[in-house]
């Protein structure tokens, strides 16, 4: 993890200053600035050698805790090269400073567990001196907003494992060092899963070497409130089981859990900054192997719900582990609401691409909550339908429903949320499809190449927003 300074006067390193359009130059920069056509807009980089200084001037535009964060993501970017650098937040607010820095530690994570040697190439950059005459009031801001950062690295580490050591075994290791939060961590294994009619779950992991599991991390808060609940996919590896997936890309199947991944970075983001809102997150964690013990493609499974699944695809299977999951959730935490995340469907990522996760709802205020959270910390959702005909295409001639509906060029994404909605009952429920956002195939300057973290930030502003308090 990065280390951030607060400090009053920059040192020798070089200095990112942040410029909007229409606000003065730094005086050693003007001329190269003004030669250079620098005129502050967002997105525009001007380095400048003068006075003995090496300054990258960062286009904020009309400024905003977004164009903020933007702008220290474009410099950590620039400036990977040197191992610190200085974050000149003079003139910011709180608030502003706090963002320049946060983009700056959102852009220099790296996964280097693994490593026996640095890369020739790896970036250098891992420590931030924020320069400020406001410490007073900015401490606390970074320190909030720190908590909610290493919820997402947090995340990108798991994310970015592999599944040779990352199983449903491990993922539970790994979750281990968040007692030392206060997070209370608890696990079924398979004996208790079978004994309370996981059957759905069970079923999805029947051909792995190591059995599934159901991981849950309760943070107590101080209310006296039922928990907002998180719910994530945890497929540590997936082939696709009979359904096989083809061999292109599925090195990246590592990454299947992301939804559990985010969702456990959001508990830890909730007691690193001591939210007072009681949380749990659930974390349906399975592999989709191949084995003798395989379930298969026409299989009916009894769910934790007690309702009977036709299985149609043993690809789809992160709906069924969902499935348990969220019924588990409903009748044993009786939550004030249930937000699940998974890397769900490829029709997903067909209708809203790399840009945004689809939302589903029981509840269009739950929906519109999630949404403004996911604006407000851009990471943004985009609400798809779940329409009487999604549902009505689950039906089964042998089964209480289908798992999905089956055929070629159909709704997937509207169909999963369609079934899981059947688990969700009463409660509400809102459903994130994040399969295109969960990690990047290229860098960018605001986003390494890998996992995202995308949905930590969205939760932790979710409760902060809305259950922070007793409705």
């Amino acid at each position: 993890m990065p280390e951030l300074r607060l400090i009053a006067q920059p040192g020798a390193m070089p200095r990112a200053v942040p410029v909007g359009e229409g606000t003065p130059l730094p005086r050693p920069a003007r001329r190269a600035a003004r030669g250079g056509r620098f005129a502050g807009r967002a997105g525009e980089l001007c380095e400048v050698f003068a006075a003995g200084e090496h300054l990258l001037l960062v286009g904020t535009g009309t400024g905003g805790e977004r164009a903020l964060l933007d702008a220290g993501a474009r410099a950590a970017c620039r400036l990977a090269a040197f191992p610190a650098i200085a974050l000149d937040a003079r003139g910011l607010s709180a608030a502003e400073a706090t963002a320049l820095a946060a983009g700056a530690w959102l852009r220099s994570w790296r996964y280097q567990h693994l490593r026996t040697r640095p890369a020739e190439d790896a970036p250098r950059l891992a420590a931030f001196e924020l320069v400020t005459a406001e410490a007073a009031s900015v401490a606390p801001a970074w320190a909030r907003a720190e908590a909610v950062l290493r919820g997402v690295c947090f995340a990108r580490d798991l994310v970015a494992e592999p599944g040779c050591t990352l199983t449903p075994a491990g993922f539970v290791e790994r979750l281990a060092p968040l007692a030392a939060h206060g997070i209370t961590i608890s696990v079924l294994g398979p004996r208790a899963l079978r004994a309370q009619g996981f059957g759905a779950l069970l079923a999805v992991g029947a051909g792995a070497a190591t059995p599934p599991r159901l991981a849950v991390l309760r943070w107590k808060g101080r209310l006296k409130a039922p928990p907002i609940a998180f719910v994530g996919k945890g497929i540590t590896f997936d082939t696709g089981g009979l359904s096989h997936k083809p061999a292109r890309g599925m090195e990246r199947m590592s990454g299947d859990m992301a939804g559990a991944a985010a969702c456990a970075g959001a508990i830890l983001a909730l007691a690193l900054r001591r939210s007072p809102a009681p949380a749990v997150a659930v974390l349906a964690l399975a592999e989709n192997a191949i084995g003798a013990a395989s379930y298969r493609p026409g299989d009916v499974l009894r769910s934790h719900a007690g309702r009977t699944i036709e299985v149609v695809d043993t690809d789809a299977e992160g709906r069924l582990a969902l499935a348990d999951a969220l019924s588990w959730t409903r009748q044993t935490c009786r939550p004030r609401a249930m937000i699940d995340l998974a890397t769900l469907t490829g029709s997903v990522v067909t209708t809203l691409g790399h840009h945004m996760a689809g939302l589903f709802d029981n509840d269009p205020v739950l929906g519109a909550w999630v949404a403004a959270a996911g604006v407000a910390v851009g990471e943004p959702v985009w609400k798809l339908p779940i329409d009487t005909d999604h549902r009505a295409a689950l039906d089964s001639d042998i089964a209480d429903l289908r798992q999905c509906a089956a055929g070629r060029l159909l709704p997937d994404a509207c169909h999963a949320a369609a079934f899981l909605r059947e688990f969700a009952g009463g409660t509400r429920w809102a459903h994130l499809d994040i399969a295109g956002v969960a990690r990047r195939e290229e860098p960018c300057e605001l986003l390494p190449a890998g996992p995202t973290g995308f949905g930590v930030r969205l939760l932790d502003r979710l409760v902060a927003m809305r259950f922070e308090d007793v409705d």
